[in-house]
């Protein structure tokens, strides 16, 4: 299902675990930026920002709140100790529901980090994709933090830099730690959702109109 073809590739590979559905998850002990979880009975040592077999990341840990937070494919929640819950099973899926403009594209009025933006849904681009233009407007510091590649576009061969986005919104829907290519030039003219956000989706077409659903 291609939107829009995309006039270069970000030949880029995001390695990531294989999520599955975590049930029940308890906290059992807390430390420094470290928590002993309890997953589907089992016991897994996590620091800060490393993930579970089952798919839960440990995002941060408080030993003075008693609590920490976890996620699991983007959503957050927070653990108390002695207190189980189930892992978002229940919750109804999240989904958008966006509209074809004129010319036939796809558009979505969201935020990149907490910054709002209008994005271009294409499935071309493997990750969110935007110019070196709008990621300085949008205070994203690309040349610290991204780590620096090159790209075939249209008009030749493009400097680019990959890194991970704190979070990108569509509607209601957020998702966390998203991989992102920034391309050195005023191109693309609008930020790409790209498969990096888009592959957390179902994606259903009818028409003019495009329903994303979250998947579990």
């Amino acid at each position: 299902m291609h939107f829009r073809p995309l006039a270069w590739s970000l030949f880029v590979l995001a390695l990531a675990p294989s999520l599955c559905s975590a049930g029940d998850i308890s906290l059992f002990a807390l430390f420094k930026d470290k928590a002993i979880l309890k997953v589907d009975g089992a016991r897994r040592v996590l620091a800060a920002g490393e993930v579970s077999p089952e798919g839960v990341k440990l995002v941060s840990a408080d030993p003075e709140s008693n609590e920490a937070v976890v996620e699991i494919q983007g959503k957050r929640q927070t653990l108390h100790l002695g207190v189980v819950i189930s892992a978002f099973q229940s919750a109804a899926r999240e989904s958008v529901t966006l509209y074809a403009g004129s010319g036939g594209h796809f558009f979505a009025d969201g935020s990149i980090n907490g910054q709002p933006v209008r994005f271009l849904v294409d499935t071309g681009a493997t990750t969110v994709a935007l110019s070196s233009r709008d990621a300085t407007s949008l205070g994203i510091d690309f040349k610290r933090f991204g780590r620096r590649s090159f790209s075939q576009t249209a008009s030749g061969i493009a400097k680019i830099y990959i890194l991970r986005l704190k979070q990108v919104s569509i509607g209601s829907v957020t998702l966390y730690d998203v991989e992102a290519g920034i391309i050195e030039g005023n191109f693309p003219t609008e930020p790409l959702l790209g498969m990096s956000f888009l592959s957390s989706f179902e994606m259903k077409r009818e028409g003019d109109r495009l329903e994303l659903t979250r998947r579990f």
